[in-house]
C-alpha cells in the first residue's frame, strides 16, 4: 500500500509541473500577443501610390535614378514591405492628376497616396484658386479610400511675381493643415539652390539630385508606412 501511494504521489507531482509548466506558456503567449500583432501590421505589405508631374517621371533621367525608384530600393532595404506604384506623368497638373485619381485609387487600393503635383499649374500662371480645390478634392477623394496622403510641396522661381509665388507656395500648408494631412514642405529642398544640378533647361533634376529629394521625403513617408492605422 506503501508503495502505490509514493507512486500515485509521483504521478500527482509530475502531472502537477505539467500543468504549472503549460500555464507559464499560455501567460508568456498571451502577453506578447500584441507585441506580435504589431511587428505584424508593420510587415505586412503596403502599396504605395504616387501621384506626380515629370519630377517623379524621371524625365530626362535613365530609368530606375529617379527619387521614386531609389524609394522603392530604400524600402527594400529598410525590409518595409511595399508595393510602389509610379503613375506620375511628365506635364501633369492639379487637374489631370484628380481626373485619373479615381481611377488609380479603385485599381490599386493604396495604403499611402504621395501627391507631388502644382508646379506646372504654377509654371503655366493656372487660376491659384483652381490648383487648391484640385489638391482639397485629391486629399478628400484618397481619404475616402481609407488611404494616408503625403502632400509634397512645391516653389517657382521669383519672376513669376512675388504674390502670385508666395499664395502658391501657401497652399500646400493650408491644405495640409486643414485636411491633418502630412506635408512635405519642399521637395527641392537644398536642391533648388544648386544650379548644377539642374538639367539644362533649368527645370528638371539631374541624378545627382533624387537622392536629396529623397531625403526630404522620407521622413514625412516613414511614419506613414510603419504605423498600424490604416
Amino acid at each position: 500500500m506503501l508503495f502505490w501511494n509514493k507512486k500515485n504521489r509521483l504521478q500527482l507531482v509530475q502531472q502537477f509541473c505539467r500543468y504549472a509548466l503549460f500555464s507559464i506558456v499560455l501567460t508568456i503567449a498571451y502577453g506578447l500577443t500584441p507585441a506580435f500583432a504589431q511587428a505584424a501590421s508593420h510587415s505586412a505589405s503596403k502599396t504605395v501610390l504616387v501621384l506626380g508631374d515629370s519630377l517623379s517621371a524621371e524625365y530626362g533621367l535613365a530609368r530606375g535614378t529617379g527619387w521614386v525608384a531609389l524609394m522603392e530600393r530604400r524600402l527594400q532595404e529598410k525590409k518595409i514591405a511595399a508595393n510602389v506604384i509610379n503613375a506620375s506623368i511628365s506635364g501633369e497638373t492639379t487637374s489631370g492628376g484628380k481626373a485619373r485619381l479615381e481611377k488609380l485609387l479603385t485599381q490599386y487600393q493604396p495604403d499611402v497616396v504621395i501627391i507631388e503635383l502644382g508646379g506646372n499649374d504654377a509654371l503655366r500662371g493656372l487660376a491659384l484658386g483652381a490648383s487648391e480645390t484640385n489638391f482639397r478634392d485629391m486629399v478628400a477623394m484618397s481619404s475616402t479610400a481609407k488611404a494616408k496622403v503625403l502632400l509634397v510641396g512645391m516653389q517657382i522661381p521669383p519672376n513669376y511675381g512675388r504674390d502670385y509665388t508666395e499664395r502658391f507656395f501657401s497652399i500646400y500648408g493650408k491644405i495640409a493643415k486643414e485636411s491633418k494631412t502630412a506635408l512635405v514642405p519642399f521637395l527641392l529642398q537644398g536642391v533648388a539652390d544648386k544650379p548644377q544640378l539642374f538639367q539644362p533647361d533649368r527645370i528638371h533634376l539631374i541624378a545627382d539630385a533624387h537622392p536629396m529629394m529623397l531625403d526630404n521625403v522620407w521622413p514625412h513617408l516613414y511614419p506613414l508606412l510603419t504605423s498600424s492605422a490604416k
